[in-house]
């Protein structure tokens, strides 16, 4: 048997720390980004409860099951630890048990503490030839782990007050996904606004996880369910992914219409809530800004030209019966979120761990690149503060191309293949490439930096290092 413990300090009491793993977004946010992990059956972490994983993708997926059992709240009266134990039923190992601790530490104050027996396939053979590889895994994964738990439960202590109800588009996405883990680790109810009813069956799972209907293709929003559940904050993400070449004319109408049609709809049901939300955060993107070379470029600057610029402009013009109807309405200029889950990195970082990544053109492009969990974070901020109208979402150190790429090559470990040549990008990839790729947006957050948010990943190699699990 083999033995692993990772302890961290986390700055909130023992009970609100266990509390947060009690809560179904915790085991979404524990899950590093650069495995292929999903969560098919989570009953929770009371005794007999079982987790269902899949690891991997296509025939080679292994199910790890996991059942839970010694289950304490002794951290609730003394200075003894909240616990709980899984131990594995069916998986990778030969036998795993992994102990959960929140240990107190103070009135505002724990440790996180998680303790792994465990015993790899065909051991003791296994044991001498691949135990130091195994025990690096686990300290990458734990590692990421801790730094997620300590990250997301300082910003929900940040909060001020009752937990909200939180409506969602687009929950599905990369960021969609994540924010409800996020916000569902931190008390708040979750509202999916979901296209089948297929969907509305996963997802209406409870008191804290609902789900509506609405079809923006149709025109139709349950616009008494939205009522009845009177969300305090509408967050909107729906609409196609503008990533994948080349575009055609019907990739381009969808990327327009998925937008505007979606967020005209419910900006009027919205406005027309018996109780309207406090805020709504519609989403927009760094693309309206056109291309601005190297030049700085903050919430000031005007609309740029091009099929990006004008989608944008038109997706944020159509919140305007919010607005007009009194709502705090925030335009998230989204920059290009890192994650290895999707986005950007989802195609360049499988490249970068064969070698195979370059830059494009001379790689003097800027990149308004932001993690993943700053983007939670900064939704997470924007909900209690006064902004409203524009405001970019990206690191404060936005990068040319070419050192995105050299940085993401350092990260892995691997070596970078160089320049891309530009002609042969715009042959391949045609305008899309031309407004990804090649286009630069030196994108500055003066609003968000403002209004006092605070990165948890503000370079580029924590970030990458984060994302990664090669942060030390």
């Amino acid at each position: 048997m083999s033995h692993f413990v990772a302890r961290s300090p986390v700055p909130v009491s023992a009970a609100t720390l266990f509390d947060w793993h009690e809560r179904p977004g915790a085991f979404a946010r524990l899950s590093p980004p650069w495995q292929d992990v999903s969560l098919e059956r989570f009953d929770g972490i009371q005794p007999g409860d079982r987790a269902v994983i899949r690891l991997g993708v296509g025939p080679a997926a292994i199910r790890w099951t996991a059942e839970h059992h010694g289950y304490s709240r002794a951290c609730d009266e003394g200075d003894a630890a909240c616990e709980f134990r899984d131990t594995q039923i069916s998986g990778p190992f030969a036998a795993w048990e992994h102990v959960h601790r929140a240990i107190p530490r103070g009135p505002e104050a724990s440790e996180l503490e998680d303790d792994v027996t465990y015993t790899l396939p065909l051991a003791p053979v296994s044991t001498a030839v691949g135990g130091g590889i195994a025990r690096g895994q686990l300290e990458r994964m734990f590692g990421y782990r801790h730094r997620v738990t300590q990250e997301d439960l300082a910003r929900h202590a940040a909060w001020d007050g009752e937990p909200w109800t939180i409506a969602i588009t687009g929950s599905t996405g990369l960021i969609g996904s994540a924010l409800c883990a996020f916000f569902g680790g931190g008390g708040h109810r979750i509202v999916r606004l979901v296209r089948s009813r297929e969907d509305l069956r996963t997802w209406d799972r409870g008191e804290n996880e609902r789900a509506i209907l609405w079809n923006p293709a149709s025109g139709e929003i349950d616009v008494d369910g939205l009522a009845a559940l009177a969300p305090q904050a509408v967050i909107h993400l729906a609409g196609e992914p503008v990533f994948g070449f080349p575009w055609s004319t019907a990739k381009k109408r969808r990327i327009w219409e998925s937008r505007t049609r979606g967020t005209l709809l419910l900006s009027r049901a919205l406005a027309a809530l018996p109780t309207p939300p406090e805020v709504f955060i519609s989403a927009s993107a760094s693309g309206i800004y056109g291309h601005t070379g190297s030049r700085p470029t903050t919430e000031s600057e005007p609309p740029g030209t091009g099929f990006l610029a004008e989608v944008c402009q038109a997706w944020e013009a159509a919140t305007a019966d919010a607005e007009a109807a009194g709502i705090r309405t925030v335009h998230a200029r989204i920059g290009l979120v890192l994650s290895p889950a999707g986005g950007m990195l989802a195609t360049l970082g499988p490249l970068a761990q064969l070698g195979l990544a370059g830059w494009p053109g001379d790689g003097s492009a800027f990149w308004p690149w932001l993690a993943l969990d700053d983007a939670l974070y900064a939704f997470h901020h924007l909900l209690r503060s006064s902004a409203r109208g524009p405001v970019n979402l990206s690191a404060p150190t936005p990068a040319p191309s070419k050192v995105v790429v050299k940085a993401l090559g350092r990260t892995l470990g691997r070596p970078t293949l160089g320049r891309m040549p530009a002609p042969v990008l715009k042959t391949l990839g045609g305008e899309a490439a031309r407004e990804i790729a090649l286009k630069s947006v030196r994108m500055v957050p003066a609003a968000l930096r403002a209004s006092g948010f605070r990165y948890a990943y503000p370079t580029l190699d924590a970030a990458l290092g984060h994302l990664y699990g090669t942060a030390q």
